[in-house]
């Protein structure tokens, strides 16, 4: 079985009459040699890491639970949500603290899964688990759909790029924005082409957006990136469920996000050279850091 390309994807399921949770199962037995159970197990064991550093994130009273530039803002959130009518109503604003909660815990050198990155590892989990709960998923949908966005990131790690190194932060919160939308689309009852679709809005709605850590630390504002990234595989996904398609392929999508990455100067591809990390505020942070030692640790 060879899957490249999302077409490959979609003719694998139209001619099997499956699922993308299916085909890229069948894929991963075939290139690991691994069963069905074992890759479903390892679903499990993925998703268990996910909501446990969302509720740690969220819940613990833990002071030292902080990176070096972001603090608790996930709770600050959560107590907005728990207390006032929110702007973007309660399953954003959920699940965007979700997103801030796993990115605090990546940031405090705790327990996360890179998905597809750890610089945008709060966008697919905070997607998951607001549907969810919004939703009442089961966990065999849950697995279904983490299965689904795992298809659209190798498709991408294959025609693009997942890293901000090589093609700045489309290729990591764009691209976990792309699988979370798919993740949902699938979830919630969506058709292969759909989740496709739902994949290429959210990864065109990030195209271009450059990697620029203050300090050099996945921080900020990759946080706040991820915070977006989740509200943009959110809206994504619903105009994909309503049957809106994307004006250029998903593939397309992939290849022009493989383009402008190239075509982006090193200092906006995680160097902190350029782009925020060289404001007067973001070079004043990577001072007062690099003054507490932290480098040489």
């Amino acid at each position: 079985m060879v899957i490249k390309t999302g077409n490959d994807l979609l003719k694998i399921c139209n001619k099997q009459k499956i699922h993308l949770f299916e085909a890229i199962t069948l894929y991963e037995k075939n290139i690991s040699g691994k069963t069905e159970i074992e890759i479903l197990e390892k679903m499990k064991k993925n998703l268990t890491v996910m909501r446990d550093a969302i509720y740690k994130g969220l819940n613990s009273d833990d002071e030292e639970l902080k990176g070096k530039i972001i603090k608790r803002d996930a709770k600050k959130l959560k107590e907005r949500y728990e207390t006032k009518k929110t702007v973007c109503g309660e399953i954003m604003a959920k699940a965007v603290s979700y997103a801030l909660a796993s990115m605090e815990i990546n940031a405090s050198m705790g327990k996360i899964v890179a998905a597809p990155t750890a610089g945008s590892c709060g966008i697919l989990p905070a997607v998951l688990f607001s549907i969810e709960e919004s939703h009442g998923i089961l966990e065999e949908q849950l697995i279904n759909g983490l299965l689904t966005a795992s298809a659209v990131g190798i498709v991408i790690a294959k025609n693009a790029s997942l890293s901000g190194a090589e093609g700045g932060c489309q290729a990591e919160v764009g691209s976990a924005a792309a699988m979370a939308a798919a993740a949902v689309v699938e979830m919630l009852g969506g058709t292969p082409s759909e989740a496709l679709n739902g994949a290429a809005i959210a990864l065109k709605n990030l195209l271009g957006l450059v990697c620029d850590p203050i300090a050099g630390l996945v921080e900020a504002p990759c946080a706040k990136r991820n915070a977006i990234g989740t509200a943009n595989a959110l809206v994504a996904a619903e105009m994909a469920l309503a049957g809106i398609e994307s004006v250029i392929p998903f593939d397309e999508v992939v290849d022009a996000m493989h383009k402008i990455g190239k075509m982006l100067p090193c200092t906006l591809r995680e160097t902190a050279e350029g782009g925020l990390a060289a404001t007067p505020t973001g070079r004043r942070i990577a001072n007062e850091i690099l003054e507490q030692g932290y480098y040489s640790n």
